[in-house]
């Protein structure tokens, strides 16, 4: 294969637009849900993310994922540093018209995003220091693994389970993972969800709405017909995903709300992720559509009967979400959108044995992130505290973590 300038310049642009999503459109979503006192330190944690996983993915995180394979468990370590890549010029193993480098950044944003979406559960009573010491170690213990298991060549891939672009990666393993940080954390002392600036968090949702384009249409590797169809059935599902939530709101409040509205589009995007790659219009209004409903009852049912706190939602809507859209593939994927990676098909194309891979998949990746992500926040707990002191979370974090106020204080 020779370097495509066409492929190039869609995943340049396909790599800024995941970089949109993460700062700032995660940073601002989250940032007008919570307490005016917390919203620095909310931004803060989708900011200080990124600029951690961009470190440490070019260091060790790239090779770990995409490296030769070991036992279908880990890559091999060996370009540290990124050393000597960018100098070769080399293209990349798995998109042979793009240069590796540039495969490498685009997969360096969906390690970031995913980290970045775990905070939403977290926000107004985690220490900033127990976040930054969190970050790495989840990183390289959780996402790099579960990465490789599907994407790197790992044992899941081998398995013939499939993933477009995060559905169990990204989203089950962030919303499982949050489930797990909230279990440790414990309730916050002032649970209900006190949204400050609804504007942000509209401006917020807008631009996950827009990068997502990068997210998922990005994941084709390549200027042509499966980008165009995955961007399709990607804004498909998340406007039914709005409509969606929507109706659940007047059928259950009387009213629909704006809040409502943008959780049901990124459900609707979270599900569609996965599958993106792998199915048509028609799968995508079913997806979208029966993603909201579920994500709305594990958020206004689940969560309240359960008792833990999600505060933004993150496994009520991305690890949901996640898993009705790898459920999906099994279902609808078609040989006929991609027959590359789909050779028999879903269920509605007569072979069971994808939503066997898929369901394996699941399991072993949300039984994975749960237990490692409660160990890890266990051992942080041990060593230097999760939780702020009682009246630090009370008068807000941002003046007692930071030193700042997002607003003037007299």
């Amino acid at each position: 294969m020779v370097l495509e300038s066409g492929d190039t310049a869609w995943i340049l642009i396909s790599t800024a637009l995941v970089i949109l999503m993460t700062i700032p459109g995660v940073a601002l979503f989250y940032g007008g849900l919570i307490r005016r006192e917390n919203v620095l330190n909310t931004m803060f944690l989708s900011f200080v993310t990124f600029a951690i996983v961009s470190v440490l993915w070019f260091i060790y995180g790239y090779d770990l994922t995409f490296g030769a394979d070991w036992g279908g468990i880990i890559g091999g370590l060996t370009n540290p540093f990124f050393n000597g890549v960018l100098e070769s010029k080399s293209l990349a193993t798995l998109a042979p018209t793009i240069p590796t480098g540039l495969y490498a950044i685009f997969q360096m944003t969906f390690a970031a995003i995913t980290v970045a979406l775990i905070s939403g559960a977290i926000v107004e009573r985690m220490k900033f220091a127990a976040w930054l010491a969190f970050v790495p170690i989840w990183l390289t213990l959780v996402y790099i693994p579960v990465a490789h298991w599907m994407w790197g060549g790992g044992f899941l891939a081998q398995l013939g389970a499939l993933d477009f672009a995060g559905g169990i990666v990204v989203h089950l393993t962030s919303g499982i993972a949050a489930l797990a940080l909230v279990l440790t954390l414990g309730a916050r002392k002032d649970s209900k969800l006190l949204p400050h600036h609804l504007g942000y968090s509209v401006m917020g949702a807008g631009l996950l709405w827009f990068g997502w384009f990068g997210f998922n249409a990005g994941s084709a590797l390549s200027a042509g017909d499966l980008a165009v169809s995955a961007m399709i059935v990607t804004n498909t599902s998340a406007a039914v995903g709005m409509l969606g939530w929507m109706l659940m709101d007047k059928i259950k409040t009387g009213k629909p709300t704006m809040l409502g509205a943008l959780s049901g589009a990124i459900a609707g995007l979270a599900s569609i992720t996965p599958a993106a790659g792998y199915v048509n219009v028609t799968a995508a209004i079913i997806i979208g559509f029966v993603a909201s409903i579920l994500a709305y009852t594990a958020v206004s049912s689940l969560k309240p009967r359960l008792g833990y706190d999600d505060a933004l939602d993150v496994f009520g809507i991305h690890g949901v979400c996640g898993i009705t859209g790898a459920i999906a593939i099994g279902i609808f994927a078609s040989p006929l959108i991609n027959s590359a990676a789909v050779t028999e098909g879903g269920i509605l194309f007569g072979s069971f044995a994808l939503m066997g891979s898929q369901i394996i998949a699941i399991l072993v990746v949300a039984i994975y992130s749960f237990v490692l992500t409660f160990v890890i926040a266990k051992i942080l707990d041990k060593v230097i505290g999760l939780r702020v002191e009682d009246h630090h979370e009370i008068q807000g974090l941002d003046i007692n973590q930071h030193e700042e106020s997002g607003y003037r204080l007299s």
